[in-house]
């Protein structure tokens, strides 16, 4: 008895060794490689619901030394700045240091100087009337053309309603390499000005310079010269208990605002104003505001 010939015999149907699908790689289920004990923990403490309980996972994670503090800090930041607009950062209209675009060039140079600011709202006329910005470098231009026109010299400026979500906002200032955008209310008016730096500091803290301390190290330091360093935040209470002082707090809670008050003007740096007795000389302002003094007994006469 012979054995059949393979060419004789019919051949499989593929329907039969291959059931049909709906689709390319539809109905296959990856194997879930979780353990046991994983899919437990996950059961009995599912993940956050809401960006509170994130930010509590985040600090528990610290705690278990998962992450250190500093990315703890920077990736609260990240979550919290999708809540918040330009509105809540920036610096409010009459603390702007803005330039005057008929002002002559040695206001313009004391300005940059004092301020150390790197851009600057121009205005024509009324400081409603923003024209431009100015790049404190490009003055450089202006010292070696003095008859080049500054106006020449502004860079468009960029207006952002006061909703604008801080998010959207940093897109755009990577995206279009303008750090400076002029914050606009309801209205049409200029409500204040928000810079890239303003943005960041929410993510990742304070960008110091030489004059930021830590808050804990204190706000009044005594000095090898027999000065001392005043933050322009210290409450006017502390102010007249380290120098046995009596100054009212009623209408001001810091020295800041006080002196700004009493001169009229925001100070600017190297600007002095004498206080029953004290010499405070502006050492750093900053968003229009006093940063620094230094403050010295007033030179009695011989």
């Amino acid at each position: 008895m012979g054995y059949p010939c393979p060419l004789l015999q019919p051949p499989s149907s593929p329907v039969a060794d291959h059931p049909p699908s709906s689709g390319p790689q539809r109905g296959l289920r990856l194997p879930d490689k979780r353990g046991f004990l994983q899919k437990l923990a996950e059961f009995l403490h599912p993940g956050p619901d809401s960006k509170d309980e994130l930010i509590e996972t985040l600090a528990d994670a610290e705690d278990n030394d998962i992450i250190n503090a500093e990315s703890r800090v920077m990736l609260e930041g990240v979550i919290r700045i999708a809540d918040m607009t330009a509105g809540d950062v920036m610096v409010a209209a009459p603390r702007m240091d803005m330039i005057d675009i008929d002002a002559p060039y040695d206001e313009l140079l004391h300005l940059v100087i004092d301020t150390a600011h790197s851009r600057f709202p121009v205005y024509d006329g009324e400081r409603e009337n923003i024209i431009g910005i100015l790049l404190a470098k490009d003055l450089l231009k202006l010292q070696r053309s003095p008859s080049l026109n500054i106006r020449a010299l502004l860079r468009p400026a960029t207006f952002v309603p006061e909703s604008k979500g801080l998010n959207d906002l940093l897109r755009e200032f990577r995206g279009n390499r303008n750090h400076l955008a002029i914050v606009i209310d309801e209205f049409g008016r200029v409500a204040g000005l928000i810079t890239i730096e303003d943005v960041l500091e929410e993510i990742v803290g304070e960008i110091e310079d030489e004059f930021d301390v830590d808050e804990d190290a204190g706000d009044i330091f005594a000095l090898a010269d027999s000065t001392w360093r005043v933050s322009g935040d210290t409450p006017i209470e502390r102010l007249n208990e380290a120098f046995e002082l009596h100054l009212s707090d009623e209408d001001f809670d810091t020295i800041g605002g006080l002196i700004a008050h009493t001169m009229g003007h925001v100070p600017k740096r190297g600007e002095v104003h004498e206080l029953e007795g004290l010499c405070f000389t502006v050492l750093h302002a900053k968003g229009g505001a006093v940063k620094w003094f230094k403050v010295a007994p007033v030179p009695t006469e011989p």
